[in-house]
């Protein structure tokens, strides 16, 4: 088996998570409970747990003349699959918090990329590396 990442995030609300995660994002429904799910984030497992809490104190960083949030979390996709996924945001009616944009043109390390939240307000970033060879280039 490859190496995988595992993540556990926090939702209020997992009929909105059900709907997020599986009809927005399109990703595939692993395992059920009726405190949680599995998700197939491409062949990671990203599970909502349902958490009764107040909202994480949040921050974040100034990058390329944005405001990132922190924490969040999220997926290298190709340049298709990107401009797919905003795509199926943006007609889902998702608020971006960074629209979709091109990071660092003619630069080591360029990148498509954007920030949004589900629906319970955690932060996620999707991008996509015009050069795959360069996702830790300096």
């Amino acid at each position: 088996m490859r190496p995988a990442v595992h993540l556990a995030i926090p939702v209020e609300d997992l009929d909105a998570a059900r709907h997020f995660y599986g009809e927005v994002l399109g990703l595939e429904q692993g395992r059920t409970s009726s405190h949680w799910i599995d998700w197939n984030l491409s062949g990671h497992q990203l599970v909502t747990h349902v958490v009764a809490r107040a909202r994480a104190q949040e921050g974040a960083s100034e990058v390329d003349g944005h405001h990132v949030p922190i924490p969040h979390f999220g997926l290298l996709l190709s340049p298709q699959g990107f401009h797919e996924l905003a795509d199926r945001l943006r007609a889902a009616g998702t608020e971006f918090l960074i629209e979709p944009y091109l990071r660092f043109p003619d630069r080591p390390g360029a990148q498509w990329t954007m920030f949004f939240r589900d629906p319970c307000g955690n932060a996620l970033e999707f991008k996509a590396f015009l050069d795959e060879s360069q996702v830790f280039a300096r």
